[in-house]
């Protein structure tokens, strides 16, 4: 679970708009060994595909495929029943860190794919602000593989299938764009998962793969754009607990790469997934104001603080944990771009606290941008890219 929060390949709302959409994302570490950071995927949202009462969500990285077919009404006015199938390389894939130092040893990559259902009911009578119900069932299969650098004497774990089970309820929501203009969401969320195999594995039995997990999840997010100033803030909570958990369900933070999972939390100057934790309470906020008078280019103040539950057997440099970061970005209808520099204020490195980092990250708005450029949920999951980028 890259948290964010959750394996959550696919959003919990029907998209009522079209999009053609291209996201790359980059977060470089400046210290230390990490692993690689990033994500490329097309994404599309089709309402109307093939029949007016058909929606389509399709998100498309190198070797990865994630995809949901929603239909609207099917049983009864307010509920939708959807059917979405995802799968590729790399999507299962580990990568150790303890107490800030990244171990390939101990690391691994994983294959695998998944099929599922939900329903979305919509709950209020017509307010302005959507109350919805989500349930989905999934069925999933994970083979796991050596890495080049992972250790001879280091034992993987299980290959497995299972299953997932995830309720929640969600008022409001957020675009899923790279900059988007007004959100407000507060969503309370369950998911059990339970898997066919279970046991040890790493060096001698060291660590345990768990027959079940339970996780829980509270998101608060408010954004706000004044359209006479062209200001941008936004605000978050996120809280999160599980139970029975182990190394491969854990929460996962770090880093800033809003579209690595459906619930993503940024904590600028991490590595990638720096932190494993049982349970979090992370709060966010974010200052955008243009530093011209067309309105396209911005500067972005932002920062993070988190209080960590680790998980026993990854230990964290402490409990609190807090990032800081400063950006300059170009916003127009057809693309927009942010390259931001982080510092992880409590982030444990060989010299000591504090670590630097950088994000790039891009949109493309292909409806938007046909007429004048050719160019261009990442399965949010999917590594494909990584191995890429690294030519392995």
């Amino acid at each position: 679970m890259a948290v964010g929060c959750g394996p959550a390949t696919v959003q919990a709302q029907v998209d009522p708009e079209s999009r053609d959409l291209i996201q790359f994302g980059y977060n470089q570490a400046f210290q230390g060994h990490s692993p690689f950071s990033g994500y490329a995927f097309y994404y599309r949202n089709q309402p109307g595909f093939a029949a007016s009462n058909l929606t389509l969500r399709l998100a498309v990285a190198p070797v990865y495929l994630d995809s949901e077919l929603v239909v609207r009404e099917a049983l009864g006015r307010e509920t939708h029943l959807a059917f979405g199938v995802a799968g590729g390389g790399f999507g299962e894939s580990y990568n150790e860190i303890r107490r800030g130092r990244y171990i390939p040893a101990e690391s691994f990559v994983g294959h695998g794919g998944s099929a599922s259902v939900a329903l979305y009911h919509r709950l209020d009578p017509g307010w302005r602000v959507p109350l919805q119900a989500v349930l989905r069932f999934s069925g999933f299969y994970a083979d796991y593989d050596e890495e080049d650098d992972t250790a001879p004497g280091f034992a993987l774990p299980p290959d497995h299938f299972g299953w997932r089970m995830r309720t929640g309820l969600r008022w409001g929501g957020s675009e899923p764009v790279l900059f988007p203009r007004a959100a407000l969401e507060l969503s309370l969320w369950y998911e059990l998962e339970r898997r066919t195999r279970a046991g040890a594995y790493g060096f001698g039995g060291d660590r345990m793969l768990e027959w079940w997990n339970h996780r829980g999840w509270l998101r608060l997010l408010l954004a706000h754009t004044h359209e006479e100033l062209g200001v941008h803030w936004s605000a978050g909570l996120t809280a999160a607990w599980s139970a029975q958990t182990d190394r491969l369900g854990a929460y996962r933070l770090g880093a800033v790469l809003p579209f690595a999972s459906e619930f993503a939390v940024a904590l600028p100057g991490y590595y990638f997934q720096e932190l494993s934790a049982e349970g979090f309470v992370l709060g966010h906020a974010s200052l955008s104001w243009p530093l011209d008078p067309a309105g396209q280019w911005f500067a972005t103040v932002s920062g993070s603080a988190a209080w960590v539950d680790d998980l026993p057997g990854v230990p964290l440099a402490g409990r609190w944990h807090e990032g800081v970061s400063v950006g300059v970005s170009y916003r127009s209808a057809a693309w927009q771009a942010m390259l931001a520099y982080g510092y992880g204020v409590r982030a444990l490195r060989s010299d000591g606290y504090g670590a630097h980092s950088v994000a790039l990250l891009v949109q493309v708005d292909l409806q938007k941008s046909r007429a004048a450029l050719i160019g261009p949920e990442n399965p949010f999951r999917s590594r494909a890219f990584f191995r890429l980028w690294r030519g392995n």
